[in-house]
């Protein structure tokens, strides 16, 4: 390590080496007394709630965290490539820019079998990594759709506590967004138990054995997958420090997506695979219910245009800048 002082030393699957922490916590702390502050290490790997809870012991005050997202709609764009590619092959770099949809999906097969067979075992070594795959592909038919425990036990044969530390597991690495419903003090009956999305599209779509867009847009999973795709895109767009959720009530009243601020509900998110989109009554009474007077509806077009009760229809380009604006830091 000597002979990397004064340069950027990047560390490539940390998780693996999980010793290592308390040997960079005497390196680092060397550096800084010689006035080297900043930019001594990249760590790189797979994130797991122990590995990050044993880092943060052991370099407390030496480390920041940053979650990689993977290829945003406006990187693809900008690189030539269709929003609907991105969508079919998902946001990993070597599985969008495959030479074709074939070896796409082979290398998203791979990368689905190799965490069911290497990190899952590292991770939770007394989980049986067969029945989580089985679990994922559960989670993937179902996209979208409110976590109804007791029916995954039932499929699985495993108890309803069960399915819940399997989720834990997935979500922990990053796999699977365990979306909240919102629950602010309100007079309404609302739905209390999350929607759950496989976070990449591409995985969700290799799960499925969907191979082509073609397959995809015939298949009856085209519409939540197209949901679950724009609401990791806009997550992401917003930044870390804004609060996603969505909004049901016991009588219909729906929010695909809600961004709080301040402890608020600033923005609301609909989102359909349609062309010239068309919103129920019932997402206008849950931004009412919730006073929010901005109103998206994301299609699958291409066009911008004001539609009735005050909604706004964007194209995803559009809704990313969108939600980007209005979720800006105080800091930018």
């Amino acid at each position: 390590m000597q002979a990397q002082a004064g340069h950027l030393t990047i560390l490539d699957e940390v998780q693996r080496l999980p010793d290592l922490f308390a040997e960079l916590r005497g390196i680092v702390d060397d550096r800084r007394a010689n006035g080297e502050r900043s930019l001594q290490f990249l760590l790189l790997g797979s994130a797991s709630l122990d590995l990050i809870q044993q880092v943060s012991e052991t370099l407390a005050g030496r480390i920041i965290y940053l979650e990689m997202p993977s290829i945003s709609a406006e990187e693809a764009v900008t690189s030539n490539l269709e929003i609907d590619q991105l969508w079919l092959r998902g946001g990993f770099p070597d599985s969008l820019t495959a030479a074709n949809d074939e070896d796409s999906y082979i290398w998203r097969e791979a990368f689905i079998r190799s965490y069911l067979e290497r990190d899952v075992p590292m991770f939770a070594p007394r989980m049986p990594a067969a029945t989580i795959g089985r679990l994922w592909t559960m989670l993937a038919n179902g996209q979208g759709s409110t976590l109804n425990s007791a029916r995954l036990a039932q499929g699985l044969g495993v108890s309803a506590p069960m399915i819940g530390r399997y989720i834990d597991l997935l979500v922990d690495l990053m796999l699977v967004r365990r979306l909240q419903p919102w629950s602010g003090n309100f007079g309404k009956r609302l739905v209390k138990s999350p929607k759950i999305y496989v976070r990449d599209s591409g995985l969700v779509h290799a799960l499925l054995e969907i191979g082509t867009l073609n397959q995809l847009l015939g298949h009856p999973i085209v519409g939540p997958s197209w949901e679950g795709f724009v609401v990791e895109t806009l997550i992401d767009a917003a930044g870390p420090d804004a609060a996603p959720f969505f909004y049901r009530t016991a009588d219909g009243a729906e929010i695909d997506l809600v961004f709080e601020h301040a402890g608020k509900p600033k923005l609301a998110i609909e989102v359909k695979r349609a062309s010239a989109p068309q919103v129920e009554r019932g997402f206008h009474v849950a931004c009412d219910d919730l006073a929010i007077e901005t109103r998206i509806v994301v299609g699958a077009g291409t066009e911008d245009y004001p539609a009735k009760g005050g909604v706004k229809v964007r194209s995803l380009l559009s809704a990313i800048s969108e939600v980007r604006d209005g979720m800006k830091s105080p800091f930018a």
